[in-house]
């Protein structure tokens, strides 16, 4: 009986795996060189799990989310192995591995080293960009097969550095064929997104594994590019004032040249002064053709010479500009309907039936004749 009760303690009954991490993918069950799992054991498999049953080096049975009794009919590798003596259940030695197929999320890739692009503004510049991505176990065995082996435990960290670098390169790809300019780039996150996607689930999907998501957070572009970037709005901002790039620049120089003193040499000095009352002149002069007003010119009703909004007679032909009165000639407005000078009524009126007019009028609306 002792013997009997020292081999029945080695046997297990209860095979399962509660996991209480966020980033385990695969955990080994414990045996020692004594534990056997014997013919009725029960296990247990947790949802978003599978066990995965290793004999002699061989995947032998991949079992997913329930629970099974364990025997010859659903294991069919126990038939093939040796029994205890009359009195123990048949028992196996195998090796058995819980492999998490819950999606993991929120992994982060970014590019180490800067990706060389072509840009039809700035030329060749270099971007950096990050973001996160999710994935999930799809293939346990050739996942097992292909990354982590015979590992006792396989964390999210371990695979990391061996899948960013595919997310990385898709990222590359994605913007090097897009051909897009570096300033449309944040418009265009959600499209390079599903681009890396379709580009990396093939060598994924290689691992066992499947790509749920990649997010673009920011794609950033050299430090200086940004600057060259933050000069330009300044310019949009200061265009009333300034309007071009070199008037920008020239202010520039004015406020460098107040600051300098020359360092004790009077000839630095006398061109410091000599460069900023230049310089100043020209700025000034700038402001003041950009505040002052623009004047505004007429056309002689009869000969079409360019005449001051307000003048009164033409130049060129002499013809007296606006309304008149027809009686006397006096100058009156365009809304008058009698001449200030001699009282005359402005209306317009037919000759043969003396009908008001309207201005626009060609004929007369009561006798049909034409005005003239």
């Amino acid at each position: 009986m002792g013997l009997f009760s020292f081999f029945k303690r080695q046997l297990l009954e209860v095979i399962e795996w509660k996991d209480s991490s966020k980033d385990t993918i695969v955990y080994r069950f414990p045996l020692t060189e004594r534990d056997e799992i014997m013919n009725s054991s029960t296990l247990v498999v947790r949802p978003s799990q599978v066990a995965v049953f290793v004999h002699k080096g061989q995947v032998a049975d991949v079992f997913s989310a329930g629970t099974y009794k364990l025997s010859t009919e659903n294991i069919p590798f126990l038939t093939k192995l040796l029994s205890l003596p009359t009195g123990f259940n048949s028992r196996i030695k195998a090796e058995v591995y819980f492999i998490n197929t819950k999606q993991f999320i929120g992994q982060k890739w970014g590019t180490q080293n800067p990706v060389m692009m072509r840009d039809a503004d700035f030329g060749n510049v270099r971007i950096r960009a990050f973001g996160i991505y999710s994935y999930k176990v799809v293939n346990p065995k050739l996942f097992m097969e292909e990354v982590f082996g015979s590992n006792e435990l396989y964390q999210v960290s371990d695979a990391s550095d061996y899948l960013r670098p595919y997310i990385v390169q898709g990222i590359s790809d994605a913007v090097a064929e897009s051909k897009i300019s570096a300033l449309d780039l944040a418009s265009n996150y959600k499209e390079f997104s599903e681009d890396v996607i379709n580009a990396c689930q093939e060598q994924f999907k290689s691992l066992g594994l499947k790509l749920c998501g990649v997010t673009i957070e920011n794609i950033s572009l050299p430090e200086e590019v940004e600057k060259a970037l933050d000069e330009r709005t300044k310019i949009g901002v200061m265009e009333d004032k300034i309007g071009t790039y070199t008037q920008y620049q020239a202010a520039n120089a004015l406020r460098d040249a107040a600051k300098n003193e020359g360092g004790g040499n009077l000839a630095g000095l006398g061109v410091g002064l000599g460069a900023g009352t230049g310089i100043g002149k020209l700025f000034s002069e700038n402001l003041t053709m950009e505040n002052k007003p623009k004047e505004e010119y007429a056309v002689c009703s009869k000969c079409g010479a360019k005449l001051r909004k307000n003048a009164k007679f033409c130049p060129e032909c002499g013809q007296r500009q606006g309304a008149v009165c027809p009686k006397c000639g006096a100058s009156v407005g365009k809304t008058a309907k009698f001449c200030p000078e001699c009282g005359e009524s402005l209306k317009k009126k037919c000759k043969n039936c003396g009908a008001e007019l309207k201005k626009t009028s060609k004929f007369c609306p009561e006798c049909g004749t034409k005005v003239e």
